[in-house]
């Protein structure tokens, strides 16, 4: 398998001129529940500091409480209300959906397999924005990718399963195989990362041991739907990953693995600027 070039990374969408936000990109982030509150806020806080406006809305009512108390911190994005989320999925480029959705509502294994009241919110948002908005740009992660239904998936989505995730939609499946099938693009999130879509493979390797962290995955993933706004879906996903790992080798020259998922938000922009 073909490795990343990273020369690639000079073809991604930069913005020249007097651009206006909305030539610059728009995103929406939907996610966020009563457990898992700061999942979608990285990924918000990565995909600010790309495109010109992300709006962020979540069907948990405490998670808009903690964004609004943001928005004091940081003040790039746009709180939108539950009710009126289809509204902005219209007017964006790109939409991530999952980061901070709930499988289930407790933390225990759910032996018996049956689908919670959690279980359920979860997947009738997933399903519903997927099927109402099928031609948008989507990256399906986290909590809707664990309920996820092959069915429900738009063409040319950016799904980013880890290990267990995968396992759960595709049952090992080659990762090749799946994307052609599936007519996705596929960001299998080992050590040695594949990224697929239906007609090529790239795969970049990781040996930091820093990224093995909570919220690294809802960092890329906010860094990959800001990046799919303005640039082809497989493009787009692999430069997020090749970007996230160089950010971390970075820390790792000063940190070693003593960093976390803010720190790596933090510092992708310079990293990413020094790529280009």
């Amino acid at each position: 398998m073909k490795h990343f070039n990273f020369n690639l990374l000079k073809s991604l969408y930069v913005p020249t001129g007097n651009l206006t936000k909305k030539e610059n990109g728009q995103v929406t982030i939907i996610g966020g529940s009563s457990l898992f509150h700061g999942a979608p806020l990285l990924a918000l806080k990565a995909a600010s500091r790309i495109v010109g406006m992300v709006y962020f809305s979540s069907p948990e009512k405490s998670v808009g409480e903690i964004a609004n108390k943001l928005k004091s911190e940081l003040l790039s994005f746009i709180w939108v209300p539950w009710e009126e989320v289809g509204e902005y999925i219209k007017k964006s480029d790109s939409v991530l959906i999952g980061p901070g959705f709930m499988r289930y509502r407790s933390e225990k294994e759910n032996g018996d397999g049956t689908c919670d009241s959690s279980c359920v919110e979860t997947e009738e948002i997933t399903k519903n924005l997927l099927t109402k908005y099928p031609d948008k740009k989507w990256v399906i992660d986290a909590g809707s990718l664990q309920i996820l239904k092959k069915e429900w998936i738009p063409k040319n989505a950016i799904l980013t399963p880890n290990i267990q995730e995968y396992k759960m939609l595709f049952d090992g499946k080659e990762v090749s195989e799946a994307a052609k099938e599936n007519n996705c693009i596929i960001v299998y999130k080992t050590a040695k990362a594949v990224i697929c879509s239906p007609q090529e493979c790239v795969e970049i390797g990781n040996e930091n041991k820093g990224l093995v962290k909570g919220g690294t995955g809802d960092t890329q993933a906010g860094l990959t739907v800001a990046l799919l706004a303005k640039n082809d879906p497989f493009l787009a996903a692999s430069a997020a990953r090749y970007i996230v790992v160089k950010t971390a080798d970075k820390l790792f020259k000063t940190r070693g693995t003593f960093y976390n998922a803010d720190d790596l938000a933090d510092s992708i922009p310079e990293v990413f600027n020094s790529l280009l």
